[in-house]
């Protein structure tokens, strides 16, 4: 495998230089030892980081299967734009590797492709990353060096998604977590299912969450708080999160499925959640990033949401917050 910092090409660790290496040095060396196992650490996004060991074996058989799905051979030029801290940045150095592929490393940062001057097979990026490249002046020239996308780490937006659906870049939004050693199932902007890679199949428990089985790991078995609409023991659709689950006045409310049906009224960033109510058990909340509306803007924003959702889905609530904190992927923390 080649390595090219900053333009320069290395074939050995020992001589990489700079400062974007540095992470990048530092993991070929802990693949390299002696130990089965690599040292992670979860996202964050229900709670705090946790450190998790992750076996080489199993990071070897997710690499392949990515690789074999998306067809990456010695012939490919991956980009790594993610840090190596992360299981993300980790993975695409490993596919990389079992490839036998060209690796292209850029600094972290939300323009990953500024400098990017050559035609790339792989990327893999966070929803804020891409967002932020088609912001600027020349973002979809940038994105038409990279002939397949990964992305991950944090929801897509609906907005987003329709503008990569445009574009000649073959898109796919990331199904995984840590724990299954990144992704396990892919979905291309546009379609609604995801479909398993390799010899992965689904199932659902008796709260219609995905269950994984996933051969290939040393733990195949996965239980998630993910609700699905399972198709097939292959293919399901992502509905949300089973921690997101609204129950008021006993009726149940999806939190995401809510934000989807208002997404092309907000302006701001934004997300649903609850919070106690006495007569209902939980009362719908929207909070909105950004400075508290006027009265005006109020009222039509609460039209606009009558426009969308039903009388019972309707927000008893509107909050607003300044900045949203995220997790480093880029997932809002849903706290009130």
């Amino acid at each position: 495998m080649e390595v090219i910092i900053n333009g320069v090409t290395y074939v050995s660790i020992e001589e990489m230089e700079g400062q974007v290496a540095c992470d990048v040095v530092s993991f070929l060396r802990e693949w390299y030892n002696d130990s089965n196992y690599v040292q992670g650490h979860t996202s964050g996004s229900t709670g705090v980081p946790k450190a998790i060991a992750l076996l080489k074996q199993d990071m070897r058989a997710s690499a392949r299967l990515t690789n074999t799905f998306l067809g990456i051979d010695s012939s490919a030029t991956l980009l790594l734009c993610l840090s190596p801290a992360y299981i993300a940045g980790k993975m695409m150095i490993v596919r990389a590797l079992e490839a036998h592929a060209e690796l292209v490393v850029v600094e972290p940062s939300s323009m990953p492709l500024q400098d990017v001057k050559q035609p790339i097979t792989l990327a893999a990026m966070v929803p804020m990353q891409v967002a932020t490249t088609l912001q600027s002046d020349n973002g979809e020239e940038q994105l038409a060096w990279v002939k397949q996308l990964l992305v991950g780490g944090a929801p897509i937006s609906t907005t987003l998604e329709q503008r990569l659906m445009q574009l000649a870049t073959h898109t796919y939004v990331t199904y995984g977590m840590t724990e299954t050693v990144s992704h396990i199932a892919l979905r291309a902007v546009g379609a609604r299912q995801y479909v398993a890679l390799g010899d992965v199949s689904f199932a659902v428990d008796n709260r219609n969450c995905l269950v994984i089985d996933a051969p290939q790991l040393s733990r195949r078995h996965f239980v998630t708080n993910d609700v699905v609409s399972l198709i097939d023991s292959r293919h399901f659709e992502w509905l949300g999160r089973y921690d997101n689950i609204i129950n008021s006045g006993g009726l149940k409310f999806c939190a995401e499925d809510l934000e989807r049906k208002i997404s092309a009224i907000l302006p701001h960033r934004y997300y649903i959640t609850s919070c106690a109510d006495e007569l209902l058990g939980q009362r719908i909340v929207l909070v909105i990033e950004s400075q508290a509306y006027s009265d005006a803007e109020m009222s039509r924003l609460k039209d606009q949401l009558s426009g969308c959702l039903s009388r019972y889905e309707m927000p008893r609530e509107i909050r607003f917050v300044e900045r949203f904190e995220e997790t480093y992927s880029g997932k809002i923390k849903r706290i009130l």
